[in-house]
């Protein structure tokens, strides 16, 4: 008899565990802001995204970019990483490329005149992007693709690797925007408490700041580039306005952000991912060949 009802008491915890999950599944899971709540949820009806916060009546940044003249530049550092050797002096036609890193803002533009996707994340876990949401902060969880379609509708396109490295070094072949000396605080990083939890609105650490005017190249989010990644393609590539390899695996990332730790944060550091990959430290900046300079 007391085996019996041992039995009976094991079978109904056994029974009690495995409906946990059942449950669960039946009453669903917490919704992230991108995505909106069942009919009859009683909680507060977000949007499918957050539209860019204007809470503290930010004014939208000037969209400005910055004529880089045709000419020499040293690519590439013989004291960094495997694919970025060697040192070359290269020539690139002239270029014009943004001062900032697209915004919020500027992206959303987009999104409502065309009807792309919205910037967020392709998961339903994004920890930080209640804490990105100023029109003034960079766009993130946006792909390869979703830049480029971008840059094709303001007329113009994603720089390539070239034209992004000169565009943030110079022409005199310095290892970060301001110079050849390191400083820990000199971009928006995770090596210094900076006062930075995440991105920065465009253009807020001074001396994250190219001998041309361009803005947060050294940290701040990463930047897709128009190139396919080949690890010699420094090596490889040709003398004269290098485009991107014909075909690869992954897209260039160029750049630091606020998540960068470590050594390898000096400007010539090269990154890749896949293409349809989307992140909260990922975004992007556009540029158009020869000389042009607009405020809007």
């Amino acid at each position: 008899m007391l085996e019996t009802k041992f039995k009976v008491m094991f079978l109904i915890a056994v029974l009690a565990f495995a409906a946990i999950p059942i449950m669960g599944i039946l009453r669903g899971t917490t919704l992230t802001p991108f995505e909106a709540p069942p009919a009859d949820s009683t909680n507060s009806t977000p949007s499918e995204s957050h539209p860019p916060s204007q809470a503290a009546h930010e004014e939208p940044v000037s969209e400005e970019m910055i004529s880089i003249p045709a000419g020499p530049f040293i690519r590439g550092t013989d004291h960094g990483g495997f694919d970025e050797r060697p040192q070359r002096t290269l020539m690139l036609g002239a270029f014009a490329i943004d001062r900032y890193e697209t915004t919020n803002f500027q992206y959303q533009q987009f999104v409502d005149a065309t009807g792309h996707r919205k910037s967020g994340p392709p998961a339903r876990y994004a920890k930080n992007m209640s804490k990105m949401l100023s029109i003034n902060q960079p766009v993130v969880y946006v792909s390869w693709e979703d830049a480029e379609a971008y840059c094709h509708w303001k007329g113009k396109r994603l720089p390539t690797e070239a034209e992004w490295e000169k565009s943030m070094r110079g022409s005199d072949g310095r290892l970060w925007p301001w110079g050849n000396v390191e400083q820990p605080n000199g971009a928006n990083w995770a090596r210094v408490e900076d006062g930075h939890e995440v991105s920065a609105i465009v253009g807020t650490v001074l001396t994250d700041k190219s001998p041309y005017g361009v803005m947060d190249g050294a940290g701040n989010v990463m930047e897709w580039v128009d190139d396919w990644y080949a690890e010699r393609y420094y090596e490889e590539a040709p003398d004269q306005n290098p485009p991107s390899p014909d075909h690869g695996v992954f897209r260039v990332l160029r750049g630091g952000g606020y998540a960068t730790t470590g050594a390898d944060i000096r400007i010539t550091s090269r990154s890749k991912m896949v293409q349809d990959f989307r992140d909260e430290t990922i975004g992007f900046r556009c540029a158009v060949s020869g000389v042009k300079s607009e405020r809007k």
